[in-house]
């Protein structure tokens, strides 16, 4: 028979596996008080980090739907539950695996799917979110400058042709005269 506190802590945890858009699995054996809370203030706009119990972090994933975390269960866990812009959360673990080398990106899970250590990376190599659809606008304005051009282009052909044949008429009624 399952204890209410377990019960209620599963419960918990496929609600966050569900109302994410992503998590990333860490290990954070040999990280202290101070940075672990230094850690969850930088991912405070888009995630929520959460040291958790193996066991019942599988069996929450488990009911959430979610599969291929169970190897990465393994020794002191810790998952940033993310619910803004994932590559911005990846890149913030990432940044701080960086200054401190105890943290460990071991996996996670991206929209359903099971990521890797080295996919998590990828993720946070990604530019954010914002910038990339700034990108595509641009793509978009300089197809629809061409697109603008070509349409614009035969009319101020014809008019260079027209002011041409105008200056020549000119200058032949000028040697005329």
């Amino acid at each position: 028979m399952a204890r209410p506190d377990k019960a209620a802590a599963v419960a918990e945890l496929t609600d966050l596996f569900r109302d994410s858009n992503a998590a990333v699995l860490t290990e954070y054996r040999g990280l202290t008080v101070a940075q672990l809370k230094k850690l969850r203030k930088a991912l405070s706009g888009n995630a929520t980090y959460a040291v958790v119990k193996n066991t019942l972090t599988a069996i929450a994933a488990k009911d959430a739907g979610l599969e291929g975390l169970d190897d990465a269960l393994t020794g002191p866990s810790a998952i940033a539950f993310v619910s803004g812009d994932p590559v911005e959360a990846a890149k913030g673990l990432r940044d701080f695996a960086k200054a401190n080398p105890a943290l460990v990106i071991k996996g996670g899970v991206l929209e359903g799917r099971a990521l890797t250590a080295a996919d998590v990376t990828k993720l946070a190599d990604l530019e954010s979110r914002e910038v990339l659809l700034a990108k595509a606008a641009g793509v978009f304005k300089a197809s629809l400058y061409q697109a603008a051009y070509l349409f614009t282009a035969p009319a101020a052909q014809a008019a260079r042709t027209v002011d041409a044949l105008r200056l020549k008429l000119d200058e032949s009624t000028e040697v005329a005269a």
